[in-house]
């Protein structure tokens, strides 16, 4: 089984392998690409986005700086917009939906490594060979979501459709659809309801108007 496989497969692999050394030496320096661009070079952007990500819908704009790991393990849906300092490191499969907005320095994190500090130095693999192994779990992100400045997302989490994630929260378990969740570690406030409308706020609203 090769190392992405076992990345997938959720169990041991070793980041040092060559194959993916070599994906995450591409999409490294893709990064730093990116991050020399200005912002009003649109179609550059889009044409590293596009050798970088697994999937990236239109309508999308990141700020940048950017820090992917892989890119290609990261689905990203319609209209998404991220401000500055987004970072993934997307061992495993990270998947954002449409209409998604990320405050800055936002942080999505997928692999884990061992507790045991011996056992991060090494383990010996079925070949009887000592590596430094982790292994990865996927995080999923509904459509529709508002994360707040520096919000990082733990390994495995899923968070549902409509959510709003308060600035510096530590999400390290599922976050169903439809909430407000803030904390260290995150934690669902209360449901997002009518109530929440900016159209009961009056002083703000201005000479808005809302649908």
């Amino acid at each position: 089984m090769r190392e992405e496989e076992k990345i997938k497969a959720g169990i041991l692999f070793c980041p040092g392998d060559p194959e993916l050394k070599k994906m995450k030496l591409k999409t490294h320096n893709l990064n730093v690409d990116y991050n020399k661009t200005y912002e009003d070079e649109t179609e550059k952007r889009a044409a590293i986005l596009s050798e970088m990500l697994g999937e990236f819908g239109e309508g999308g704009f990141i700020q940048g700086p950017i820090a992917f790991h892989y890119g290609s393990h990261i689905k990203i849906g319609k209209s998404f917009f991220a401000n500055f300092n987004l970072t993934i490191q997307d061992d495993a499969e990270v998947t954002i939906g449409d209409n998604c907005n990320f405050g800055p320095n936002v942080t999505i994190v997928t692999p884990i490594h061992p507790m045991i500090a011996k056992e991060r130095l090494e383990i010996v693999t079925a070949e009887g060979e000592k590596k430094r192994l982790c292994y990865a779990k996927p995080v999923q992100i509904g459509n529709n979501c508002w994360f707040g400045a520096s919000v990082t997302v733990c390994p495995g989490v899923k968070i549902g459709d409509d959510c709003v994630i308060g600035a510096g929260s530590v999400v390290t378990r599922d976050i169903p659809a439809g909430c407000f969740a803030a904390g260290v570690p995150c934690r669902v406030i209360r449901e997002i309801t009518e109530a929440d409308s900016m159209k009961y706020k009056p002083e703000i609203l201005a000479d808005n108007h809302v649908w």
